[in-house]
């Protein structure tokens, strides 16, 4: 994190690691490691049957360097023989009211599990993560915060005995796009435009300002416009923006994760970042993006659609998805626990 000295010795000590015969601690080296943590990443996606995968250039994309996040001190790995076993990292970021939100994370091997490793290491980054928190302004409260697939039991049941208590529910959602898909007429003025560079900020400053009322949302960064346009999937040709006059009333960014669907042997586009900014609300415009999306996902081969959604929003989104078509695959938990 950016308020860390980047000068540090090569071995980590976890005070309180597990008794595994070589078993070693090291930080981040250089972008090699990109790809060491995507094949440990998708050997535990593999293993709790998360929804994704990942690469080498997607982790250099979401773990690079940030104005709040250093690799080379805010990632480690767990060795055994100089063969990487596990990887884990610390960020933070702040609510609009004022919480600070401590995020440790860790992800081991399947066949390293059940030894301590996994506790080890989380108490390691809470430990780092309040010596960040001193650094910090007393500007509201402090939490740590993580998250589970309800299909990672041993995740769940890691955090709970730490502490931690569920604070929200999510769903993964799945859409077969064999069955019809019904077009929705746009409401009166608006009208759907491709999306051009010249207005890939606009476009996400819009979808910011809608998320503000979303809960738990913090504020993006400068950080986050490039991961957004440095995303290996930031594919334009898939969104649907609604326009009206010069301003984006809504929008649905599609994606489709080549590598995640070769790894997972499908064919699966993605229906996110589904926002409406307020006046145009209740307007019918979300649903129409939507079926919009799917449509475009389709006409690229695709025979399913996906999305991410809060259990709990209050704007009615898991009805409206439920609606388009889209059924619960899977669920999700976050978690939170108060820093002391």
């Amino acid at each position: 994190m950016s308020n860390h000295n980047t000068h540090h010795p090569e071995e980590i000590v976890v005070p309180d690691a597990p008794s595994i015969p070589g078993l070693a601690f090291r930080y981040f080296r250089d972008e090699s490691d990109y790809a060491i943590m995507a094949e440990v990443f998708n050997a535990v996606s593999a293993a709790d049957q998360l929804f994704t995968t990942s690469t080498a250039a997607a982790m250099a994309n979401w773990m690079g360097p940030r104005a709040d996040f250093d690799p080379h001190v805010d990632i480690y790995f767990a060795e055994v023989g100089g063969e990487v076993i596990a990887f884990g990292h610390i960020g933070q970021s702040q609510e609009l009211d004022g919480t600070r939100l401590y995020w440790p994370q860790g992800r081991v091997l399947p066949a390293w599990r059940r030894r301590g490793l996994g506790r080890a290491m989380l108490h390691y980054n809470e430990s780092r993560l309040r010596a960040v928190a001193a650094t910090h302004p007393d500007d509201g409260p402090r939490v740590f915060i993580s998250y589970a697939l309800d299909t990672a039991i041993g995740t769940n049941a890691q955090l709970i005995s730490a502490g931690y208590a569920p604070a929200r529910h999510f769903f993964h959602m799945l859409r077969d796009l064999s069955d019809d898909i019904p077009l929705f007429p746009l409401p009166s003025g608006l009208a759907v435009q491709p999306a051009q560079p010249e207005h890939f900020r606009q476009i996400w400053e819009a979808e910011q300002e809608a998320l503000q009322d979303h809960w738990g949302y913090t504020p993006a960064t400068e950080d986050d416009f490039r991961t957004v346009l440095n995303d290996p999937t930031f594919d334009p040709s898939l969104w649907r923006i609604a326009w009206d006059g010069d301003q984006v009333a809504g929008q649905v960014r599609s994606f489709i994760d080549a590598s995640d669907n070769e790894k997972g042997q499908r064919l699966r586009g993605y229906t996110e970042y589904i926002s409406v900014r307020r006046p145009w609300r209740k307007r019918g415009l979300a649903r129409a993006l939507i079926n919009l999306s799917l449509q475009a996902v389709k006409a690229r081969g695709m025979t399913e659609a996906a999305l991410r959604v809060d259990s709990e929003n209050l704007s009615g989104a898991l009805r409206l998805y439920e609606s388009c078509g889209f059924q619960v695959e899977q669920r999700s938990t976050e978690y939170r626990k108060p820093m002391q």
